[in-house]
C-alpha cells in the first residue's frame, strides 16, 4: 500500500456545520412562519439543481419561499441562511496540524451550492489549508456520484490508493471505497486524529485552532 499523498475532506459535518441542512430549514420555517412540509417539498425539488450550480441562490429562493409575497425580505432570509454556518474548532485544529506538516495535498470534496460555498470559503478562510475545492457547484456532480471522486483524482493526478477521503456520511465513503480510495468515517476530532495516524498521516502533536 503506497503512502498517503492527498487528503480529501468533506466540509459540512466535519470542518464546519452543515450550511443549510434539514435542522436549519426547520429553524427557518419557525422563524419566518413558513409551512414546514411545503418548504421541505419545494427544497427537495430545487436542491439538486441548486447544489450542482444549475440555478442561482435567487432562483432557489424564488422556488422555495418567494413564489408569493412574504412579510419578510429576501435579504433577511438570506442572512439567516448564511448565519447557520459555524466552525468545529477541534476538527479544524486537526486539519491545520495536517496542513502544517507540509507533506500532503489537501482538498475538499463536498456538496454545496455556489453562493453558500464561496461565502464559507471566505468567511472561514478555508484557503489557508485547502489547495483545491471539488465542490458540487463547481463540477456539476454531487456525492455520492462516483464522477465527483473521479474528477478529484484526475485533476490532482493521484492514484486512489494514495488518497484518503474523510466524510461523516457512510454512503459517501462507500462510493469512494469502490474506487479504491482509503476512507475515514468522521465522528469527532479525537477519533479523526487516531484514524489519520493509523493511515500513516503525520499530525503535529501541538495544534492551534482558528
Amino acid at each position: 500500500m503506497p503512502d498517503v499523498t492527498a487528503l480529501f475532506w468533506d466540509v459540512g459535518g466535519v470542518i464546519l456545520s452543515n450550511g443549510w441542512d434539514r435542522a436549519a430549514r426547520e429553524e427557518a420555517a419557525k422563524k419566518f412562519g413558513l409551512d414546514w412540509e411545503e418548504l421541505q417539498d419545494r427544497h427537495e425539488l430545487a436542491s439538486p439543481a441548486f447544489e450542482t450550480g444549475k440555478i442561482t441562490l435567487d432562483t432557489y429562493l424564488e422556488r422555495i419561499v418567494f413564489y408569493r409575497k412574504r412579510a419578510f425580505t429576501r435579504q433577511e432570509f438570506t442572512d439567516f441562511m448564511f448565519a447557520q454556518s459555524q466552525e468545529f474548532p477541534e476538527s479544524r485544529a486537526v486539519l491545520s496540524s495536517v496542513a502544517a506538516a507540509g507533506k500532503y495535498l489537501l482538498a475538499t470534496i463536498n456538496n454545496e451550492p455556489l453562493e453558500l460555498n464561496e461565502r464559507r470559503i471566505r468567511q472561514f478562510q478555508l484557503r489557508r489549508e485547502f489547495k483545491a475545492f471539488f465542490s458540487s457547484c463547481f463540477v456539476g456532480i454531487r456525492k455520492p456520484d462516483e464522477g465527483i471522486y473521479k474528477i478529484a483524482l484526475e485533476v490532482t493526478q493521484r492514484q486512489p490508493e494514495e488518497c484518503l477521503f474523510i466524510d461523516d456520511r457512510e454512503l459517501n465513503l462507500e462510493c469512494a471505497q469502490q474506487l479504491r480510495m482509503r476512507t475515514i468515517h468522521f465522528q469527532d476530532a479525537a477519533q479523526l486524529r487516531r484514524d489519520l495516524a493509523a493511515n500513516g498521516v503525520k499530525v503535529a502533536e501541538t495544534e492551534s485552532g482558528g
